[in-house]
């Protein structure tokens, strides 16, 4: 009893540490952060690299795309998503929380459809998938997404390339990259990219940058490649295609 009362009196009043905070989702911590979203972005942080680059006439998102055994089948897994016709998704973080969001924007993207009889805008899209996430900041009982989200896609006003992050909060950017090596990555795309670049040289760009921080040799079976251009079509490259991609840059 003593030696409590000896702490109390050597702690603030009011003061305690952010761990007391660390596992309610709903309370802010006295310097005002929700612990449970850094732990999120932790998550985010540590997972595989992946990048997206919004040229001239296009866009293209990549990301590595490394099986933990060589005994999984490689066509199995898949990072990078199409949403809508024009519109594709790449996520660094959480595999299980990606395939929940995919599953209710492809919703969204169709309940926009059915009353327009239009493809949803990017923006659009990008706010019903914020709007998703930020609710699962706010709710007893939840916890965040822990992914971050490169959403490509083509609509009438052009190419727009957008983060979502687990708070919910989005931003377009001209090249970005999120994952375990995002810093060296968008460093390395602040040197290379300009706003002139079409989409070929932005594909060749997302290649260098992935090999950039590799871990090992790049091959067209470890990494994946989403594009869409003026024709408003997302399509995956397939491993034939990268392969010839890379033959160009090497």
């Amino acid at each position: 009893a003593d030696r409590r009362r000896e702490r109390q009196a050597r702690t603030p009043r009011g003061a305690m540490s952010e761990g007391a905070y660390s596992f309610s989702l709903t309370t802010f911590s006295p310097s005002g952060k929700l612990v449970q979203i850094e732990y999120a972005l932790n998550a985010v942080a540590a997972g595989s690299t992946s990048l997206g680059i919004r040229a001239k006439n296009g866009v293209v998102i990549a990301t590595e795309k490394k099986p933990p055994t060589i005994l999984i089948d490689e066509t199995s897994l898949n990072k990078i998503c199409m949403l809508t016709d024009s519109i594709g998704a790449v996520y660094s973080g959480m595999g299980p929380d990606f395939r929940v969001l995919i599953a209710k924007g492809r919703k969204a993207a169709q309940a926009y459809f059915r009353v327009y009889h239009e493809e949803i805008p990017v923006l659009q899209l990008v706010r019903e998938l914020a709007m998703v996430m930020q609710e699962f900041t706010q709710s007893g009982g939840v916890r965040p997404f822990g992914i971050s989200l490169l959403l490509a896609g083509f609509d009438h006003s052009g190419p727009h390339l957008y983060q979502i992050d687990p708070s919910g909060s989005f931003m377009a950017w001209k090249a970005n990259a999120i994952g375990k090596n995002f810093v060296n990555a968008k460093s390395f795309l602040e040197k290379r990219f300009n706003d002139e670049m079409e989409l070929e040289d932005a594909i060749h760009t997302a290649l260098l940058t992935l090999k950039e921080g590799f871990d090992g040799l790049v091959d067209e079976n470890n990494i994946e490649i989403g594009i869409v251009g003026d024709d408003k079509k997302f399509k995956v490259l397939t491993p034939a295609e990268i392969k010839d991609y890379l033959a160009e840059v090497d």
